[in-house]
């Protein structure tokens, strides 16, 4: 209906004391917000606190073949086994990798999986919220196995969990994070990186995602230069605190 002069009745005046849909004012998202739809987190030392036991494996290791080289064990933290066989297990050594891989499978069967205080009530609030959460792991299919035998529930939690056999290039390659946005079907803007080692935050950087370090294998400290936020656990964080990060 069109109001003219020639109308003889006034149109009433809205009153806004009451609710009115028709005169509402609109709310508009800001279009530059981010919006938060992917968590990536690595699995050991992010995931599970697995780190301690990898120290003692490869203590043993390190010491067996590298004497010289007292805390090799330590700089090694956050390496593939790949990269670690070709700068440390190279030349006369190279002979043994097939030795130190049965020893290191069999370790791994025997290993306690124990996730992180507040790992789980985290992505259970992630979830709440509707965003996807993946595992972005340099473990293999083998290594997961025995995973799954030790958290039967471990599946569930995720909606992708991607292994060394699903990239192409090792962290700090950010090559194993854009897959999982691939798989994932979000955009790297979208999402936020949890890793503990240098390599991995390096690899969330290089992917130009979010980062939030872990420090369970290094210092807060250390790699603050390296990641958004840092954090021991997580006890103190949930989907609010995180998606500010994006903003």
């Amino acid at each position: 209906m069109i109001f003219g002069q020639n109308y003889t009745k006034k149109p009433k005046k809205a009153n806004f004391s009451q609710k009115n849909t028709n005169f509402a004012p609109k709310i508009f998202k800001n279009m530059d917000q981010k919006v938060f739809k992917a968590a990536l987190f690595d699995l050991d030392g992010v995931v599970f606190d697995t780190e301690p036991q990898y120290t003692v494996f490869w203590g043993a290791i390190c010491l067996q073949y590298h004497p010289e080289h007292p805390g090799l064990e330590h700089e090694i933290k956050g390496s593939t086994l790949t990269q670690i066989y070709d700068r440390w297990f190279d030349g006369p050594l190279k002979a043994e990798r097939e030795s130190i891989t049965r020893r290191l499978d069999d370790y791994e069967q025997q290993m306690h999986y124990d996730f992180i205080a507040g790992f789980e009530a985290l992505i259970a609030d992630l979830h709440q919220h509707g965003v996807k959460t993946a595992v972005v792991t340099s473990s293999n299919i083998p290594k997961m196995e025995s995973v799954y035998r030790y958290q039967p529930g471990f599946k569930q939690l995720f909606d992708a969990i991607l292994t060394s056999e699903d990239f192409e290039r090792s962290k700090p390659d950010p090559d194993c994070y854009l897959k999982a946005a691939q798989r994932l079907g979000v955009e790297t803007s979208e999402c936020i990186v949890f890793e503990d080692s240098f390599n991995g935050l390096r690899s969330g950087r290089s992917a130009e995602m979010a980062v939030v370090g872990v420090a369970t294998t290094n210092k807060a400290q250390d790699i603050k230069d390296f990641s958004d936020i840092q954090i021991l656990d997580y006890q103190n964080i949930n989907y609010d605190s995180l998606e500010k990060l994006l903003n």
